[in-house]
């Protein structure tokens, strides 16, 4: 690349902004003059030259560039005095200084950052970087091109503008421009780039094809189709020649924008226009994006088109193919081009096997999806998480568990690695359908294999899975293993564990575990007040039943209509007194529990049992 040197620089710089004026885009760009431009008269105090020149705050830069190792332990004690007056403008002197010294230069600009402790300006940095381009340090000045964008993320002072003014005060190469702009997309900041970019092409300085390609791929994956169109119309105006993988990524554009159905158009324009021959990359996302749209007789149009070009189809190809056949249901087919591609010497990889399996599956055809594992395992391609995720949700659907679980132990001694978010998945499962022996035997099989260890919603699963099955030794058990790893047992678990107590009549128990849960600071719910009012009138204990009731209402504002009904019907049922009865209503109600039409229907019912037998 051309080198540009200072002296013609300033006049370049008029040329080109005043050209740029002339079109409508330019009223955007606009030099933002830097606190040092114009340069404000130095007020000298005469007597600072009594001084020697270590002390001499007017000699600070000559004695900074008199020193040949930036890097020396003694050098911040030699001119220590003079350190509180090197600002952003002396920073800037040393640095014009050294511009034919790029080594000198940055060891200068490392010091003062890592030695000095001082926080360099955006001028600062540009004339570093121009320093390290004019000196072909680039991937130096990426560096720190990359550390000033990120710097001045709040965009105080733009960037470009500043580099623009600083090449009136040193030689500098276009190239930094070009780079500037690969930053820009090096940090993620594409939006940013494509701005820059506009900038750079205004200003009259060249931007390579490589830059542009990645410019453009990085507008298509944020989708702004349309700023991909103005970037090729720029190339197309400055004479930016694009090359394949140029239309490679616009193909990929045409493919993803809603012009899809010119893409053909687009091609032929290319092939006469450009001379561009589509390669395999051109192929695939033409493949790719008829497959996309289900428009499989035009993909396998294309690739039978490719063999009489010469151009052969490769994985990529191929496992498009697959996609789009299983997406439309034809997995028999599917399945038929997958062998199709193996026959020609193409190695399917896991994510062809994935594509297949998942199909099957969906199907519910899992004895296939089964024996395309074993495939996939026989040709030495490694089942990944999904491939095996995927199988045991197909046996879960389709209610068979127990092949669910038989699949994972048979993976475990062919030794392929299993996920736990696999494992637990099952576990669950199990736990949902009433199995929680059979959970827990997986469990520990896994744990002790695999190394996985349970999490508190495993335990969880199982603790609720057991007492639901009324087997509370086991399920007490978990609670206990699980709190003694100082992990909290969940209100699910407590409401489980507290019904399943209440249905077997250890009533205490479930009420010190209320308690527990009350001081855990997990809030019981109507479920929990249910079990243990219900659990005390099997009893015949109503006065525990109606004490916990005035507990819930009091402690929690939590007043359980049902569980009062409940108790005056135990109470009516047992042949107590009308009075009683009424007693009981009384003292529920001081405490907020209003009685409902079933209430009193229990009381009528009650009256009538007493007046039947007084007959």
């Amino acid at each position: 690349m051309k080198r540009v040197s200072a002296i013609n620089a300033t006049s370049l710089l008029k040329r080109n902004f005043s050209n740029h004026l002339l079109s409508s885009s330019s009223s955007s760009l606009q030099l933002i003059p830097r606190s040092d431009d114009p340069p404000k008269p130095i007020i000298l105090n005469p007597l600072y030259n009594l001084l020697p020149n270590t002390q001499n705050p007017n000699r600070i830069v000559d004695v900074i560039c008199s020193q040949r190792d930036f890097l020396s332990p003694n050098l911040r004690n030699e001119v220590k005095s003079l350190i509180p007056h090197l600002g952003h403008r002396e920073i800037s002197r040393v640095l014009l200084r050294f511009q034919s010294d790029a080594t000198r230069a940055l060891s200068f600009f490392n010091w003062v950052k890592s030695d000095l402790g001082k926080t360099p300006n955006v001028n600062n940095y540009c004339l570093l970087l121009h320093v390290l381009a004019w000196s072909k340090k680039f991937p130096l000045a990426m560096q720190f091109l990359c550390e000033l964008i990120e710097l001045n993320v709040k965009e105080e002072e733009d960037v470009f503008s500043v580099l623009v003014s600083a090449t009136e005060e040193c030689n500098w190469d276009p190239v930094v421009f070009d780079m500037l702009v690969k930053a820009y997309l090096k940090l993620g900041l594409v939006e940013e780039a494509f701005s820059v970019f506009r900038k750079v092409i205004a200003f009259g300085c060249p931007v390579s094809v490589v830059t542009c390609n990645h410019l453009l791929n990085g507008l298509l994956k944020l989708d702004l189709i349309d700023d991909c169109w103005r970037v090729y119309r720029v190339m197309c105006r400055v004479g930016i020649h694009p090359n394949a993988h140029t239309f490679n990524v616009l193909t990929n554009v045409v493919c993803n924008g809603s012009s899809f159905c010119q893409v053909n158009e687009f091609l032929e324009k290319m092939e006469e226009e450009e001379g561009f021959e589509p390669d395999l990359v051109t192929y695939n996302t033409l493949v790719s994006g008829y497959c996309k749209r289900g428009r499989l007789k035009e993909a396998f149009y294309l690739y039978k088109i490719m063999y009489r070009r010469r151009v052969v189809p490769d994985l990529v190809t191929y496992t498009s193919l697959i996609k789009g056949l299983c997406r439309e249901g034809r997995v028999r087919e599917a399945h038929q081009t997958f062998h199709r591609m193996v026959d020609r010497g193409i190695k399917a990889d896991c994510v062809a096997y994935n594509t297949l399996v998942y199909a099957y599956c969906k199907e519910g055809m899992m004895e296939q999806a089964k024996r395309l594992l074993h495939e996939m395992l026989g040709s030495g391609v490694v089942p990944d998480r999904f491939t095996c995720k995927v199988i045991v949700e197909g046996f879960v659907k389709g209610g068979r568990l127990l092949a669910a679980v038989n699949f994972v132990v048979e993976l475990t001694r062919l030794r392929v690695g299993i996920s736990f978010e696999v494992c637990s998945f099952l576990i669950e499962s199990l736990c949902r359908e009433g199995k929680p022996f059979a959970a827990k035997h997986l469990l520990e099989r896994i744990t002790e294999e695999e190394g996985h260890k349970a999490t508190p919603e495993t335990f969880n699963s199982l603790i609720e899975s057991f007492s639901r099955c009324d087997s509370i030794d086991e399920a007490l058990l978990l609670k206990e293993k699980l709190t003694s790893q100082n992990q909290e047992v969940d209100a699910g678990s407590y409401r489980a564990l507290i019904g399943c107590l209440c249905r077997i009549g250890r009533n205490r128990e479930a009420e010190s575990l209320m308690v527990e849960m009350v001081d855990s600071d997990v809030k019981p719910d109507s479920s929990v007040c249910g079990a243990l009012v219900n659990g005390y009138c099997k009893e015949l204990d109503f006065a525990k039943a109606e004490s916990l009731l005035s507990f819930f209402a009091i402690e929690f504002r939590f007043f359980d209509i049902e569980s009062y009904n409940l108790l005056v019907k135990a109470v009516c049922e047992t042949g107590s007194g009308y009075k009683e009865v009424l007693e009981l209503q009384e003292r529920m109600q001081r405490v907020g529990f209003v009685p409902n039409t079933l209430s009193c229907k229990y009381m009528i019912q009650g009256l009538s049992q007493q007046l039947d037998g007084l007959m």
